[in-house]
């Protein structure tokens, strides 16, 4: 049974927070396809990847921990991006003109990635020094990084798509407002979705969700044409509405405080799953 987890705001929806929730209610296996931090607004949580040669956000290392399976940050999540922001403007490669791109991280293995650098950007000293950058594959255009998609990325996306599949409770965390995280996964797999957004969490039943997508529109996105969790929305009615409470610090930290606060939502998104 998989159980999706999808953004409907674009900024800190509270995605991760709720996954952490689930995964403590269900007891499932977590994953979260893709990923991405800025070197500047997340510069501890980069600080602290870098220092040992690695590269991941706290999203995954929230969920590898909450599941309690002593897996690595890199195993939930196989590819993770790292931006900055650019006031005077970015080179453009992936349509951004407010931030760019630096470093891809492909892999799930923390001692042995493969790295994709943005050539037409000059990296922070930091991350030059502390990653193997000098072996990672340059892209300086949208055609190349589209032709490393192929070729690097879509095989790490279908490895993980077949141990989702062959677990027995998985939640899955997108990124984003993207609707599908993991193109790989078969629809007919996804029992349920929960669209969670500021104070509130929305379900849908999977199958009802997937064939929206289906007639969803693509918008750009990073450089290539992905689904908007809020053009998705637009075709359908949930079969529940729940509100989520604010959290202070001390409990977003803590799932067993999360699980119980958002439990409503939880029961909703299991009765959801239970009808397929």
């Amino acid at each position: 049974m998989i159980l999706l987890v999808v953004g409907a705001d674009r900024v800190d929806a509270g995605k991760t927070t709720f996954s952490v929730g689930l995964l403590e209610r269900t007891g499932a296996v977590g994953y979260k396809p893709r990923a991405g931090n800025d070197y500047w607004f997340d510069h501890d949580d980069c600080r602290s990847a870098i220092a040992d040669g690695r590269l991941y956000g706290k999203d995954a290392a929230r969920l590898a921990s909450a599941e309690g399976r002593d897996r690595d940050p890199e195993r939930l999540n196989p590819v993770h991006r790292l931006w900055r922001p650019s006031p005077n403007g970015g080179s453009g490669l992936l349509g951004r003109s407010d931030r760019e791109f630096l470093v891809d991280r492909i892999g799930r293995a923390a001692d042995d990635p493969t790295f994709v650098r943005n050539a037409t950007v000059d990296l922070p000293d930091a991350v030059g020094d502390a990653l193997p950058v000098a072996d990672a594959i340059p892209v300086e255009t949208v055609d190349e990084l589209n032709a490393i998609v192929e070729r690097e990325y879509v095989p790490a996306f279908e490895t993980l798509a077949a141990d989702v599949e062959g677990a027995n409770v998985a939640v899955v965390e997108s990124y984003s407002d993207i609707a599908q995280p993991l193109s790989s996964v078969d629809p007919a797999s996804i029992a349920a979705v929960a669209a969670v957004e500021p104070g509130r969490a929305r379900i849908y039943p999977g199958d009802r969700y997937c064939r929206a997508c289906e007639i969803t529109s693509s918008s750009p996105k990073d450089g290539t044409l992905e689904k908007r969790v809020p053009a998705v929305l637009d075709y359908l009615d949930p079969v529940d509405r729940v509100p989520l409470p604010p959290l202070p610090g001390d409990a977003r930290s803590d799932p067993a405080r999360i699980a119980d606060a958002y439990a409503p939502a939880y029961d909703a998104l299991l009765d959801a799953a239970k009808r397929v």
